[in-house]
């Protein structure tokens, strides 16, 4: 089985040269924030995640999740691996230090969270979403609701789900039936059925405390009439400790494709008389409310594709260290050689390498932005900071989450035949990745949002403002330089290329949203590899005049692949967005 360490070494690069750890640091409330405090922390990360969480990633997969007898039970080591992590107060690291939080920085526990993903994927899920209701209930619960579950939910004692769908409403949660009744007591009776509830019921804590949409009796039909409702597992008692089971059950676990290790739940609210909860916030603005935790989820989500896709190139790299088959190309009789020594192997795995660090730069620095927009003292400079981070949302969710799927799948490819076979760990990176790119909002939802919310309804501000910065970077690069004249040339290029598509999304959104929508998802990929370039190009520029230590060296190399590989497909992608409309949308249906 692979294993798994940490690119802390990458990982301090990005966060301190293209993420700007330094403003971070010197925002209210990080004043003891230094580098040495952020590289121990990195440092005790990577050995909870190699050695604890790594070693159960295969044999969680094999085992699964387990239900019985309406109980769902974790696979072997799970229970304690939690204990640990919980005990060890990675749970509160970002977490609000009055409910018990660290209070650490967004940009940190990105990296931190990086690691959980990669070493286990299927555990990282669980805290995934607990923080992600934490968030939800810092931001819109009463301050009884807060004192009652955030200090045990920031402990990790007690976790948190997000319940949302249902059988009949998927994406589309306009058709969400679950009833909220209320009692007259500030309580309400819950009644209906919720699915794919992640961690939605398992025996690693002894609560766990669920946020589910429904609406009340008075509530206007569609989106606008749903509200947001805590619900715990166990009652709560007023001294803290635990009361009656509530009326929630698991009635079921899903059998998926990838992440068996993590239970997907059915739940079953007011079987025997009505789940009770109470009302988060106002009434009707549940959905409001409940983006969130989406949000959260989805920055998440983003980072689990970068962090499958190290863990699927770390594996595809030992792999073709140690793999021997034939002579190096070119010599005849030669000895046999490490795979890795062939050309197509070389361009997969630079492809995986170069992909991954761009991910990487481009999800830390919106990491970084989120801390800017919630905690910088100028009103200005977090406004400008938070449209940044709102445009980029479904860039880091969508592009990652795709790019996760190819990469995960050149990594099987590089294994070879061996790579088919469950035995050698390849093909669990590629099918924990396929997920990624459907839930908390599959690619077209992200796209869609890009298109029209993010783009056309501010036509285009901050979009614009970003390629400015990027064609800043561009002029920075020498261009008698001849690595550095490489990447600019396609960085040019690419850029050009979404401002082309960027005027037609502007021009067409409004007259013709079918036409824009055809190309909004390969106008999210075309958005996600310029700005992957563009963080590629600043790490370049970061590296050319430091090419005698290694790192930077291989650095610059990379950024060249980059943009002799996967930038140059931009003005391909800006075409289609442009002309794609009419071969996607004139076929009769009866023609399909």
């Amino acid at each position: 089985m692979s294993t798994y360490t940490a690119p802390i070494r990458d990982m301090q690069f990005v966060m301190n040269e293209l993420a700007g750890f330094d403003q971070v640091a010197a925002l209210p409330g990080n004043e003891e924030v230094s580098s040495d405090l952020v590289d121990a922390i990195l440092e005790e990360a990577n050995k909870f995640a190699s050695g604890v969480l790594a070693p159960l990633n295969w044999t969680g997969d094999q085992e699964g999740a387990k239900w019985k007898d309406g109980q769902v039970f974790t696979a072997t080591g799970w229970k304690d691996a939690y204990k640990q992590f919980s005990e060890s107060g990675w749970t509160a690291l970002a977490c609000d230090p009055n409910y018990g939080g660290q209070g650490l920085p967004k940009l940190l526990s990105t990296a931190v969270m990086e690691m959980w993903k990669s070493a286990n994927m299927a555990f990282s899920l669980c805290p995934m979403l607990t923080t992600g209701a934490i968030e939800a209930l810092m931001l819109r619960g009463s301050d009884e609701q807060k004192d009652m579950y955030l200090p045990k939910m920031i402990s990790g004692e007690w976790t948190g789900t997000m319940n949302l769908t249902e059988p009949q409403a998927g994406s589309d949660l306009a058709a969400v039936r679950t009833k909220a009744e209320p009692q007259g007591d500030g309580t309400y009776k819950i009644f209906g059925q919720k699915i794919f509830i992640t961690y939605g019921d398992h025996d690693m804590t002894d609560n766990i405390i669920h946020l589910v949409l429904a609406r009340l009796p008075d509530a206007p039909e569609g989106v606008k009439g749903i509200s947001l409702f805590v619900v715990p597992k166990f009652m709560v008692n007023a001294d803290g400790s635990l009361g009656a089971r509530n009326d929630v059950h698991c009635v079921s676990i899903e059998h998926k494709l990838g992440i068996h290790a993590s239970p997907t739940c059915v739940l079953a609210f007011g079987d025997n008389g009505g789940a009770v909860g109470t009302l988060i916030g106002e009434p009707n603005r549940g959905l409001e409310y409940m983006f969130i935790m989406m949000n959260e989820a989805r920055f998440a989500v983003g980072m689990e594709g970068l962090a499958l896709s190290e863990r699927a190139y770390q594996h595809a790299l030992q792999y073709a260290k140690d793999r021997i088959q034939g002579t190096d190309a070119g010599v005849r009789g030669g000895p046999k050689v490490s795979i890795i020594h062939h050309a197509d192997v070389r361009r997969m795995l630079m492809s995986m390498k170069s992909q991954t660090e761009a991910m990487r730069a481009l999800a830390y620095v919106v990491g970084a932005a989120t801390d800017l927009a919630h905690h910088h003292e100028d009103q200005s400079v977090r406004a400008r900071n938070q449209a940044f981070v709102d445009l980029m949302i479904p860039v880091v969710k969508g592009w990652l989450t795709e790019n996760s799927i190819e990469i995960a799948s050149t990594g099987v490819q590089v294994h070879g035949g061996m790579g088919f076979i469950e035995e050698t760990g390849a093909a669990q990176h590629f099918r924990d990745a396929r997920i990624t790119a459907i839930y908390e909002g599959t690619t077209a939802i992200q796209a869609n949002d890009l298109i029209g919310r993010k783009i056309a309804r501010e036509n285009g501000v901050t979009i614009k403002a970003l390629i400015a910065e990027m064609r800043q970077v561009e002029a920075a690069l020498d261009a008698n330089d001849e690595a550095l004249a490489a990447i600019r040339n396609s960085l040019a290029k690419g850029i050009s290329a979404v401002e082309e598509a960027v005027g037609y999304i502007l021009a067409t959104y409004n007259a013709d949203i079918k036409a824009a929508s055809v190309g909004s998802v390969p106008f999210l990929k075309l958005l996600g590899i310029v700005a992957g370039g563009w963080q590629m190009a600043r790490a370049a520029l970061l590296s050319k005049d430091r090419q005698g230590e290694d790192f930077y060296r291989a650095k610059l190399v990379t950024a060249r692949f980059y943009a002799d590989h996967v930038l140059a497909q931009a003005p391909g992608l800006a075409y289609t967005v442009v002309n794609g409309a009419s071969g996607a949308l004139t076929l009769p249906e009866e023609l399909f």
